[in-house]
């Protein structure tokens, strides 16, 4: 994860399967206000392809996406209220 913004939880959805990581992603950030930001540590291929794409669908800011040592991916996202 990047250290350029202060990450304000993480979760690790490795284990977990489409489509509920984007599930989990959602409930994550349900948790956190406005602004806040999540990261997110998922598999390569449907995780990878489809989470950060469903998240600005839902008004969210991907900030970053990057490949893990372990071979996944790690996503920070800052929660956002719905953009008009």
């Amino acid at each position: 994860m990047s250290e350029a913004w202060k990450i304000d939880d993480t979760i690790d959805i490795t284990d977990v399967v489409c489509p509920i990581t984007f599930v989990k992603v959602k409930m994550a950030l349900e948790d956190l206000d406005d602004g806040q930001i999540l990261g997110v540590h998922l598999n390569e291929g449907e995780p990878i392809q489809n989470v950060p794409r469903s998240l600005k669908d839902e008004g969210h800011k991907v900030l970053s996406v990057s490949q893990a040592a372990d071979g996944n991916y790690d996503l920070v996202v800052q929660k956002g209220g719905r953009e008009l």
